[in-house]
């Protein structure tokens, strides 16, 4: 088995966490540093690594909020862009894998445990069936657990399914597709299910119904006003944010076939799981036609665990470079 200690990040589009596995199933503390502090990802590995006396990992994956085809990498969130194989070989490392981070996560829904999950609305999961996972934050992550025919691994998939398409559904939902219509051109599910897609809702509320708006809002006080300050359009704007994530969820639910539940993450959500819940979310999710007894059954999770991606990249690392045969390097995946 390859040595110990390995390095573990999961890089978003705000935040990058740091971590050292130390042993099979045993992850250290982690260290959260913020991405604009730092010109490039080399330069924020460097960061931790220096103030980690007496260790040089040889072994490290990074989960990216970000599409990983190939060596070269270009944040969609942040303007850090790099090669794999370059900050490989600038650290000193063996092996360093890249992975969305929301594969990684998708790796790590296995290892979550109860007090990880808070229940979005009840179900029944299908033993053996697929999980689904979206997560808005900075933007918008999807992705799903396949399992493995015959016992073998589950399979994590990658991909941008944050990108698709958007439909929606209310009149407040179409003032904000709109808005959003005019200034992009065309409106993914990202662009209205993330932190900047809240923000974006709000003002287009405010300026379809004449309301002053001296700066768009943050999505933090967006929320605020709506769950603490009972402002009328921050509600509207919450309530719309969350009939169109429940849509969406029961989207990619059909899509991969997800009876075996639909797990929450990102940094919306898990802040307000109570307020969510009694939200149009879980009728909006069930509302799917002829597909309702299909989705009913299916159960919603909120991921509440503080650094839940960790144990997925430790899993990945893992099947890296402990599959026999198998030579450490750079890697994408």
């Amino acid at each position: 088995m390859s040595h110990y200690p390995r390095l573990l990040a999961d890089v978003g589009g705000t935040n990058i966490r740091f971590a050292l596995q130390t042993a099979p199933g045993s992850i250290g503390a982690v260290t959260a540093l913020q991405v604009a502090d730092f010109p490039s990802i080399e330069a924020a590995m460097r960061h931790y690594l220096d103030r980690q006396p007496g260790i040089a990992p040889r072994h490290a994956a990074i989960g990216l909020a970000n599409p990983v085809t190939g060596d070269q990498v270009k944040l969609t969130n942040h303007a850090w862009a790099f090669s794999i194989e370059s900050v490989r070989r600038a650290l000193g490392l063996d092996t360093l894998l890249a992975l969305n981070d929301f594969t990684a996560l998708a790796l790590a829904l296995p290892y979550l445990r109860a007090d990880d999950l808070a229940r979005l609305r009840s179900g029944t999961p299908a033993a053996g069936a697929p999980l689904a996972l979206i997560g808005p934050g900075t933007g918008l992550g999807v992705s799903g657990l396949i399992p493995g025919r015959h016992g073998a691994a589950p399979i994590a998939l990658a991909g941008e399914g944050g990108h698709v398409e958007l439909a929606p559904a209310t009149d407040d939902e179409w003032i904000a597709w709109r808005s959003a219509k005019r200034q992009h051109g065309r409106v993914s599910a990202e662009r209205l299910l993330s932190g900047m897609g809240l923000s974006h809702i709000h003002a287009a509320l405010c300026a379809e119904t004449g309301t002053p708006l001296a700066a768009p809002l943050s999505a933090a006080q967006v929320t605020q006003g709506a769950l603490e300050g009972g402002d009328p359009l921050c509600r509207r704007a919450f309530e719309a944010f969350c009939g169109l994530l429940g849509s969406f969820a029961a989207d990619i639910a059909l899509v991969l076939g997800a009876r075996g539940g639909v797990y929450v993450g990102g940094g919306i959500v898990p802040r307000f799981v109570d307020a969510v819940a009694s939200s149009s979310f879980s009728s909006r999710f069930l509302d799917k036609g002829r597909m309702r007894a299909y989705l009913e059954p299916v159960p919603v999770y909120v991921i509440t665990a503080r650094y839940p991606a960790l144990p997925g990249l430790a899993h990945a690392l893992a099947e890296a470079i402990d599959a026999p045969g198998r030579t450490p390097d750079v890697m994408a995946g």
